[in-house]
């Protein structure tokens, strides 16, 4: 049976339609025992005849398996597939081993609470104990059998999964070595074979012709329409979002090496998925509608291979060597060189794909064998003559750096490893190694053709990731002229861009290079499996795809909670009229919440035990207790104040050395910005053990005073009306509490007022206590009330006068003249 039929076997069996009949209550003896077993606890009864029937399943599918593999003359795509089945086999029934063990656990478990049966001249237990021990140990030797019975059959599979890459090795090496004596005869039958070959394949491919004309005609103009569709359909959409980066202007006399680059590495990624997409969906609508035979259909997919090897590389060669526009090509070379070493290149692609497409019509037509190889034998040759010609060239740009002058030879070392690999061709081929020899001329091709690709996508993403370089591509100015972005921002685009082809060069690369190397398609995606799936590290097992699903939900559960906070506080806050402050704290709360479950659906998503992470945590909680108590602190500290709200945001606070405008309370800390735009980030337990003055905290309604001084001349009363006339016309003042005027003191030098009234909002006091000063003085001054200098009487020697200090609007005093010396008694005589 196939895998996928032992993955069905595997699945939960529905609830049968007879439910189990309940176990008997204890009685009042077994009130001391331990509670019965759950009622989730039936379900092993059922995960026993799964595993017996998958482990069934599945050594019936070993044993074809085994047969198929053991069978004559079997390819290695089969080979292949049946490695990858039986590995198939190998992870279900692990899977299976992992549910049964943990059932062996929970019975363990079950049967220490349980306890041990009463020995001789003990007190019976309740019967129902003895009951449920029983069937506990009847199950875990079931289980116990069922996992040694699927131990034994994984050991199978792996044993199967070894012999089969054993043998796919062998057959490797027996094709690739295989040996052949080379005669004259060999190429004189070789000659006579082809010449009937031309002949039988001509009157096939005319028969087929014909035959489509006549009674497919539809149905292949169909097919070739819709790849033609098709085609257009991947073109369009590669130049629709790779535009900019496939377009080059040839006016430009030197162009950065990183628009050369990206132009290069795109444009060859856009058009050769392009003409994939082209020749896989012309061959596709082909089969699709019924018009190739089977005897066209091999030979046709060998002729499109061919097709997307030559175009490809001649792509790949007129953007490195740019026969025609040096200011953009990629090395530095004469144009003579770069023009030879185009057609060189190219003339190597077609020689190794006219090989393989030869080889499979003679297959095809089941020609002798020796034509084959006498194919291989010239393709080989031919590739290694040309290797030899590509080392005594001289395609160097000259130290002149004219194009157009005479180049110079190769690096040192570089000629010496063409020169060997072109002997090293035809010597295979001479010592009668044609299949050594054709596999190592493809991997020249297509290999160095790939290697070059990947390593032009790994100078594009070095390029696009320095510093600065990406504000200076096409795309990076078209972002900032559209979205006005920061030189920061443009940098972090410009890395993650890097990052991004590297990812495209080696997701391209590798799989098509392990696919000229012999690889199937089933031998890497099982190891694409095994890498994303199963990272083992000592005991524990890593999954990338489920740490990247679990990122994946979490980020979707971040982007959900930011998107919940919007909507509740835009649509249901803010319609209701709440205070920004419970706006605040439950768009806070909901961030949290959010932030918290979003986190454990991730990491379980990751595959990460919880279970684990608690133990973790319970060993380190006494480190944690001691070195992270202030953080701890602050931390409920900040879930005390978004719940009890002591203050809330925009609050006018005043708490130690710090007074201003509350901006954010998180759970670690608060930021008040103060009057002169200083933010300060107070922690919150310095907030809850500390008085914090908050001027906003039921209301901003604020009182405001307005000091003033009068000589003592002024009549009181006159002051009192004057000022309380100034405040009932006042706009901003509450009428209750009313406004009034407070005579404070007999001052050193004047009588002291203050004009006291209320504000509905804090933030207007400072402008309407200007506008009231002004209007004080104003009035007083059509009053003629002396607003007065603070002045000091000083005695100097007996005599009395007044020293004014300051400005002052009147005249100044007349200097009062030196003070006559008094006559003394004791002078008079004198």
């Amino acid at each position: 049976m196939a895998p996928a039929a032992v993955l069905a076997q595997s699945e939960p069996a529905p609830p049968s339609a007879a439910a189990p009949p309940p176990a008997p209550a204890p009685d009042a003896g077994a009130a001391s025992t331990p509670d019965a077993v759950p009622a989730a606890d039936t379900a092993p009864d059922r995960l026993t005849t799964r595993s017996q029937k998958a482990a069934a399943d599945a050594g019936k599918s070993l044993q074809a398996l085994r047969a198929q593999a053991d069978a004559e003359n079997v390819e290695d795509v089969q080979l292949a597939d049946f490695k990858a089945q039986s590995d198939d086999v190998d992870l279900q029934l692990t899977a299976i081993l992992a549910d049964l063990n943990q059932r062996v656990e929970q019975i363990q478990a079950r049967l220490k609470e349980l306890g041990e049966p009463p020995k001789e001249g003990q007190p019976p237990e309740a019967a129902v104990v003895t009951e449920e021990r029983e069937r506990l140990t009847v199950e875990r030797t079931e289980l116990t059998a069922t996992g040694s019975e699927i131990n034994h059959i994984v050991a199978g599979a792996r044993e199967l999964s070894g012999k089969i890459t054993e043998q796919r090795r062998r057959l490797f090496s027996a094709t690739l070595l295989k040996h052949t004596e080379l005669s004259p005869g060999v190429f004189i039958d070789a000659g006579s074979a082809f010449i009937d070959e031309i002949g039988t394949f001509t009157a096939t491919l005319a028969g087929w012709l014909a035959f489509a004309w006549k009674f497919k005609k539809l149905q292949f103009l169909g097919a070739v329409v819709l790849s033609f569709g098709a085609a257009l359909l991947f073109l369009a959409g590669g130049y629709r979002f790779f535009g900019r980066m496939v377009k080059r202007d040839l006016a430009m006399e030197s162009p950065p090496f990183i628009t050369r680059l990206s132009f290069a590495f795109w444009s060859l990624i856009v058009q050769t998925f392009s003409l994939s997409a082209f020749l896989a969906s012309t061959f596709f609508f082909l089969v699709s509608f019924n018009v190739l035979r089977p005897d066209i259909a091999p030979v046709l997919g060998a002729l499109l291979g061919m097709i997307w090897v030559v175009v490809f590389v001649a792509r790949l060669s007129g953007l490195v060597f740019a026969p025609l526009h040096p200011n953009w090509r990629l090395i530095r070379m004469s144009n003579r060189g770069a023009r030879r070493m185009y057609w060189l290149t190219l003339l190597m692609a077609v020689i190794n794909g006219l090989d393989y497409v030869l080889a499979e019509i003679s297959e095809v037509l089941n020609s002798p064998v020796v034509l084959t190889i006498a194919k291989s034998l010239i393709a080989s040759v031919l590739i290694g003559v040309i290797l030899l010609l590509m080392s005594f060239m001289k395609p160097l740009l000259a130290e002149d750096r004219d194009p157009d002058s005479p180049g110079r030879p190769w690096p040192r070392g570089f000629p010496l490893l063409l020169r060997a690999a072109g002997v090293a061709l035809i010597l295979a081929v001479l010592a009668g190694y044609v299949g050594l020899a054709r596999f190592a001329a493809t991997q020249i091709v297509l290999t160095g053709a790939l290697v070059v690709t990947m390593y032009i996508g790994i100078l594009s993403g070095k390029a696009v990731g320095k510093q600065g370089a990406f504000a200076r591509t096409s795309v990076g100015r078209y972002l900032t002229g559209r979205y006005r972005l920061s030189e920061v921002a443009l940098d972090q685009i410009g890395l993650a861009s890097g990052l991004g082809i590297y990812a495209v060069a080696l997701v391209f690369g590798v799989p098509m290079i392990l696919l000229t190397w012999g690889f199937q398609i089933q031998d890497i995606q099982a190891a694409a499996y095994r890498l994303f799936t199963q990272i083992s590290i000592g005991s524990i097992s890593i999954s990338l795809i489920g740490i990247l699903g679990g990122i994946l939900l979490f980020l979707l559960g971040y982007l959900g909670t930011r998107f919940a906070q919007r909507w509740i506080d835009r649509n249901v806050m803010a319609r209701s009229q709440v205070d920004l402050g419970v706006r605040n704290s439950v768009k806070t709360g909901i961030g949290y919440l959010g932030m918290g479950l979003a986190a454990v659906v991730g990491i379980s998503a990751a595959g990460i035990d919880l279970s684990s992470l608690a133990l973790v945590a319970s060993a380190l909680s006494v480190g944690i207790g001691f070195g992270l108590q202030n953080i701890v602190s602050n931390f409920v500290s900040g879930l005390i104040l978004l719940v009890e709200r002591p203050f809330k945001v925009g609050d006018h606070v005043v708490t130690g050395t710090t007074e201003g405008i509350v901006k954010r309370i998180s759970v670690r800390a608060t930021e008040i910005e103060t009057f002169r735009k200083q933010s300060i980030i107070v922690p919150n337990s310095d907030l809850i053990n500390a008085a914090v003055g908050n001027w906003t905290h039921r209301n901003r309604i604020q009182r405001s005073e307005v000091p003033v001084s009068v000589s003592y001349e002024t009549d009181p009363q006159q002051v009192i009306d004057l000022l309380m006339q100034i405040a009932s016309e006042i706009p901003e003042a509450l009428r209750n509490p009313e406004p009034h005027v407070e005579f404070l003191r007999f001052g050193a030098s004047s009588l002291d007022f203050e004009l006291r009234f209320h504000l509905a909002d804090m933030n207007d006091g400072l402008a309407v206590r200007n506008r009231v000063r002004m209007e004080v003085l104003r009035r007083f001054r059509e009053a003629g009330i002396e607003m007065p200098f603070p002045h000091q009487d000083i005695n100097v020697s007996g005599t009395v006068f007044t020293a004014r200090q300051g400005r002052q609007p009147h005249p100044m005093p007349q200097p009062i003249p030196p003070a006559q010396p008094e006559t003394l008694p004791e002078d008079e005589g004198k």
